[in-house]
């Protein structure tokens, strides 16, 4: 008993009258390619087989037609009237309305069979189902699912064997036999070694499955662009207009969910613009134009956001008909120009003059309005002499994108490919210094440095970057600018995901990933990026940091101390005693002490209980630097109140500097 006996022939006759009603309206286009005719002709002819293998009379009926109106097109210089095109159009509409009615109760394969039979004979059809979205995966996709399936099913069987294998050697251990110790310990350390590599194998191949299986939620975004432009052309065909539909962004792959909502969006918008926007041939005519008007929408990824940007290039949006649609409703019509267009996505005004099948009730908005609200998304319009412009931006749940994967403060993160122009290595001796901060020259432009670093410990880390660094230049708002990371971790493909409700993060985080251990990692918006490190650059150029103080009495240590610093762009001042050290610090406010132990007179030790036990300067961090390397010194150190201790013969410029960036940002 099969719970829907038509479950295979809907899914290839939903596909087939769609690549059906894509083919006639390029056909309308073209005037009549003997390529695309062929095409039709064998899509009517496999999906009239297949109607007739079911026992769907009228389907395989309607297809028949089809050939018939198709065949003698194949003649050089047939003539292709529009009222063909329309029928063919009509006999798509008849079988998506019969396949929408066939049944799909729980019967068996020869009852169901009679039904249809019966059905057929007299002419009645059974109840109209709901309609539904069908779409076929992608074969690549399903194959890599499958093949990541039989994979770890494969593993599983050797993790089996391993099993039993450790069952005998346990045996073989009861057995306590002084002989055996030696080759039970070898095979235990094989067997060890196997079960590890099979553990991580499943792991990795689980995690890819994974990932394919959430690729399938992904729908391409062209497979709504066939019934925008069907609908734009019936439209056209009703009002008496010309109406051309161009489309881009097709190969994006979004939420099925998501798209499902925007068609219904977008569908209105195409109504709206053949109503409202686009004028008669006669009109255009006279303005100059094209007989045919253009209706053009392209749909782009930014982030984590989808845009769909729908254009018209019709007599745009008339302000006085909106304003005194307003007053009409006893509203009141906002000056602003931006302020007018903004109040008709509100819903609830029409600026038609008359009541049509396509407009006059003002609810059109109200759909979009609603596509938004339950999307979470937003829109906006401009309109001007040449047409109107609708933008609308939705988030998405998962979507699929390709990354750079880069290392920056000691963590692991991503930049959507599609942003990134170029990377390269750059010298620290090749970065230019200036009042704005660093910059680098790429491809002969001089371009903003900016260190990728998410929180004060990632910028404290940043600090310390080697004398050269991995440069990343991306497009961020229009604008090239480059981003210090420590390195690079190749190209990937992720699904993206959707930060948790609860979770806060830096504005700059589009999303989340999981890496290759499953865990979380940060996808980073390049449209935020730029606009949030140029403004923390100048949030801390606005606030300079104060200086730090170094007290030594050797001008070598001094001056090595002062040339590592300044390089990591702290500000220094050096005093060459304690007592030096102690009069600059009443007169001057310092970010840190930097201090010898064993200096003539005071010593560090002495120079940190007087600033523990002065009001002004107790809270200002200190740290030893020594070559005294006892936990006797260690200890005197912690107790006159030091932050840190370092020993100048384990002297490490990494560690120095992450310690005092640690302090300093405190």
């Amino acid at each position: 008993m099969a719970k829907d006996p038509y479950r295979y022939f809907r899914i290839e006759a939903r596909e087939l009258v769609g690549q059906l009603s894509k083919g006639v309206l390029a056909l309308e286009q073209s005037g009549g390619d003997e390529e695309q005719i062929a095409l039709l002709l064998r899509w009517a002819h496999t999906l009239k087989g297949a109607a007739r293998v079911v026992r769907q009379a009228q389907i395989a009926d309607l297809l028949h037609g089809v050939e018939a109106l198709l065949a003698p097109l194949r003649s050089a210089g047939a003539s292709l009237p529009r009222s063909m095109i329309d029928q063919l159009l009509a006999a798509c509409d008849q079988v998506n309305a019969l396949l929408a009615q066939l049944p799909s109760a729980e019967a068996n394969d020869a009852g169901a069979a009679d039904q249809a039979g019966a059905g057929d004979e007299s002419g009645a059809l059974p109840a109209q189902d709901a309609p539904q979205r069908i779409v076929r995966a992608d074969v690549l996709e399903v194959d890599a699912l499958l093949e990541g399936l039989g994979e770890i099913g494969a593993e599983l069987a050797g993790m089996r064997r391993a099993i039993g294998a450790l069952e005998a050697l346990r045996e073989l251990a009861l057995a306590g036999e002084a002989a055996s110790q030696g080759a039970l310990a070898a095979q235990l350390d094989a067997l060890e070694r196997r079960m590890a590599g099979g553990a991580e194998r499943i792991d990795r191949e689980l995690r890819q499955t994974r990932d394919a299986a959430e690729r399938l939620r992904l729908v391409p975004v062209d497979s709504i662009f066939t019934t925008l432009e069907r609908c734009a052309r019936d439209a056209a065909h009703s009002c008496g207009k010309q109406v051309a539909f161009d489309a881009r962004g097709g190969q994006l792959r979004i939420d099925g969910e998501v798209l499902d909502v925007m068609l219904g969006a977008l569908l209105q918008l195409v109504r709206n613009a053949v109503a409202h926007g686009i004028e008669t041939p006669e009109q255009r005519a006279a303005s100059g134009k094209d007989a045919s008007g253009r209706i053009a929408l392209e749909v782009s990824r930014r982030g984590y956001m989808v845009w769909f940007r729908f254009r018209d290039d019709g007599r745009g949006i008339d302000r006085d008909a909106l304003r005194a649609a307003l007053a009409k409703r006893g509203q009141h019509a906002p000056a602003d120009d931006a302020a007018l267009l903004a109040r008709l996505l509100e819903g609830g005004v029409s600026t038609s003059g008359s009541v049509t099948e396509l407009s006059g009730r003002g609810i059109g908005m109200d759909v979009v309005r609603a596509a938004m609200g339950k999307l979470g998304g937003n829109a906006r319009v401009s309109s001007d002499a040449g047409g109107t412009t609708f933008e609308l931006c939705v988030p998405l749940s998962l979507a699929a994108m390709e990354v750079l994967l880069v290392e920056a403060d000691g963590r692991a993160m991503a930049l959507p490919l599609d942003a990134v122009r170029g990377t390269l290595r750059v010298p620290r001796e090749q970065v230019v210094h200036s009042e704005d901060g660093g910059a680098i020259v790429y491809e002969g432009q001089l371009l903003p440095l900016l260190p990728l670093a998410i929180g004060a410990a990632g910028r404290a880390a940043h600090q310390w970057s080697p004398r050269a660094m991995t440069a990343v230049v991306i497009r961020s708002r229009g604008a090239l600018l480059a981003v210090a990371a420590s390195r690079l971790g190749g190209v990937d493909s992720v699904v993206l995901r959707a930060l948790p409700p609860l979770m806060t993060a830096d504005p700059m985080v589009l999303g989340l990933y999981l890496d290759i251990e499953g865990e979380p990692r940060m996808v980073l918006d390049p449209e935020e990026l730029g606009g949030a490190l140029t403004r923390r650059s100048d949030r801390e150029a606005a606030t300079p940091r104060p200086p730090i103080l170094i007290v030594d009495d050797s001008l070598t240590t001094r001056m090595l101390e002062s040339s590592i610093l300044e390089s990591a762009g702290y500000q220094v001042e050096l005093a060459a005693s304690a007592e030096e050290g102690l009069e600059l610090a009443r007169q001057n406010r310092y970010g840190l002490f930097l201090v010898d132990v064993e200096m003539p007179g005071m010593d560090g030790f002495g120079f940190i209980t007087e600033v523990r036990a002065d009001p002004q300067l107790c809270d200002i961090p200190a740290l030893l630097v020594t070559s005294l390397d006892t936990a006797e010194h260690k200890r005197r150190g912690s107790d006159a109140g030091a932050n840190g201790y370092i020993v100048k013969n384990e002297f490490d410029q990494t560690a120095f500097l992450a310690q005092i960036g640690e302090l300093v940002l405190r």
